[in-house]
């Protein structure tokens, strides 16, 4: 009987320790796809884009959302 107990407690460690390490593969609740004006933002605040290339993309994007 006593050893009956120690499977069920070595099953339970078993089954905690591979459902915490595959958490790591289950996608998060947040939003999984950055948004393109955010891209947008980001880049011109980074200094990869201009000003002027900024406003240019920035009217293409609000377009298509229209």
């Amino acid at each position: 009987m006593m050893y009956s107990w120690i499977i069920l407690v070595v099953i339970a460690v078993v089954a905690v320790w591979y459902f915490n390490n595959n958490r790591k593969n289950i996608p998060s609740w947040g939003p999984q796809k950055e948004d393109p004006l955010d891209t947008l933002r980001r880049r011109f605040a980074n200094g990869e884009i201009s000003e002027q290339e900024y406003e240019e993309r920035k009217a293409i994007l609000e377009e298509d959302n229209v």
